[in-house]
């Protein structure tokens, strides 16, 4: 039970991330946008995060789905959600009304608020989960 439990999540989680990295990629321009509205990093660093960010979602959510370099990748997921879930308080604390950049690019992308940042906790709290099962099973090895 408990392998099927995590290969649900790994495949929940890659395809969550296979999806996001996807719509990023189709259009860097517009993402570019969105990392740029949360005021935090100067712009050419934003391009080459709107550039390379998308890519990564992308790889590490096929590294799961395939089962592949999983301790790598969750370790990576965790690393985006720790730095998404601080962006994003960082815009609510400071009061800013903008798009989160997670999934959606267009006129109906979702806005920062409690319901993203919980999204994002659950997401780094099923990535430290498979993380563990990882060093668990190297440990049993």
């Amino acid at each position: 039970m408990k392998k099927v439990l995590l290969l649900f999540v790994r495949i929940l989680l890659g395809a969550v991330f296979i999806y996001a990295g996807a719509g990023k990629i189709i259009n860097p321009s517009a993402f570019a946008d969105a990392i740029d509205n949360y005021r935090i990093a100067p712009y050419l660093l934003v391009t080459i995060m709107a550039i390379i960010l998308p890519w990564v979602e992308v790889i590490v959510g096929l590294l799961l789905v395939l089962g592949r370099w999983l301790h790598g990748s969750s370790l990576i997921i965790i690393l985006l959600n720790i730095v998404f879930i601080i962006a994003m308080s960082s815009a609510m604390f400071r009061g800013l009304d903008i798009s989160c950049g997670c999934f959606s690019l267009g006129g109906d992308a979702a806005r920062v608020g409690v319901i993203r940042l919980l999204e994002d906790v659950v997401y780094l709290l099923l990535a430290i989960v498979l993380l563990r099962s990882q060093t668990s099973d190297q440990v049993h090895q």
